[in-house]
């Protein structure tokens, strides 16, 4: 056998186990590679987001194994267990329902409390949602911003989507269906309408591909009584600055004004971001129409 040939349960420091981070299928169960079936019929554990998920998808390979839960309620309480067991010496296996462990999936704490204690941590690659619309977007790929999940709560996120209004790389989201029309909405209002593509249930019998403007992509959606599966975006990054018409800007001032959702400082801070402008501009733009506004009462 040659000196590099992979081997199930390599020599580690302090005689502790190995750690294999084994990416599966997103969809599609014929996506898994060889040597991910292999370390999965190896290994003396896994640890999996969703038992049953998983076990189903073994079974197609005549896989049995011994199981352990680990998902995002847990971690804390699975996480020492686990360790115990691979500085023993015992090799486990982490999946999530789909796609690589700890990119927007359980298994970050476990792998750096891994990798703290010398344990050998190796990665099975394969499927990544994120990797698979980026490859198809047509949108720049030399470099990019990978978001995953945005958060939950409204004024971090539209503080995220603030931040991020001036990158210039492809930035990839992903999203539930239920949200997906409210995460377009809120990115044209911070970001501006720009080129994207919608992936909906990647490598499935229904894979999709939405492609246009943000606002096209938004419309597209609209139509439809009802949308399903799993949502990854994979949004343009901010073009060269171009020329705007102070108009336009001057009348997104005043429609923020009448909503009155943000204060002064926010919005130019938003508006500059948005449209290149200085932000001093904007702001005193909007004291005028604030005064203009005190004196018609």
């Amino acid at each position: 056998m040659p000196s590099n040939s992979p081997t199930i349960k390599p020599e580690t420091v302090h005689g502790a186990g190995a750690l294999y981070v084994v990416a599966t299928p997103i969809g599609n169960k014929d996506d898994i590679t060889l040597r991910a079936l292999r370390v999965l019929r190896n290994v003396d554990l896994i640890a999996a987001e969703d038992t049953r998920k998983t076990r189903r998808l073994l079974a197609r390979h005549a896989i049995k194994g011994s199981f352990i839960s680990y998902h995002e309620h847990n971690e804390d309480q699975r996480t020492p267990t686990l360790i115990k067991k691979l500085l023993s010496g015992s090799s486990v296996a982490l999946v999530s329902n789909a796609g690589t462990p700890s990119v927007s999936d359980p298994g970050y704490r476990l792998i750096q409390t891994a990798i703290s204690k010398k344990i050998n941590v190796i990665p099975i690659p394969g499927v990544s949602a994120a990797t698979a619309a980026l490859s198809v977007a047509g949108l720049p790929t030399d470099t990019y911003v990978f978001v995953g999940f945005v958060s939950k709560r409204k004024s971090k996120r539209l503080k995220q989507f603030t931040q991020l209004a001036a990158e210039r790389r492809t930035i990839i989201f992903y999203e539930s269906p239920k949200r997906i029309l409210s995460l377009l909405e809120e990115i044209i209002a911070t970001m501006a309408d720009r080129q994207a593509v919608l992936a909906r249930e990647m490598t499935k019998l229904h894979e999709e591909f939405v492609r246009g403007s943000l606002a096209e992509i938004l419309n597209i959606l609209k139509q439809r009584s009802d949308i399903k599966g799993e949502c990854t975006l994979v949004v343009a990054g901010r073009g060269a600055p171009q020329e705007v018409s102070w108009k336009t800007v001057r009348n997104e001032i005043s429609s923020a004004l009448e909503l009155n959702r943000e204060k002064i400082s926010e919005l130019a801070k938003r508006l500059a971001k948005k449209y290149d402008v200085p932000r001093k501009k904007i702001y005193d733009e909007a004291l005028k129409f604030r005064g203009q506004r005190a004196e018609d009462r």
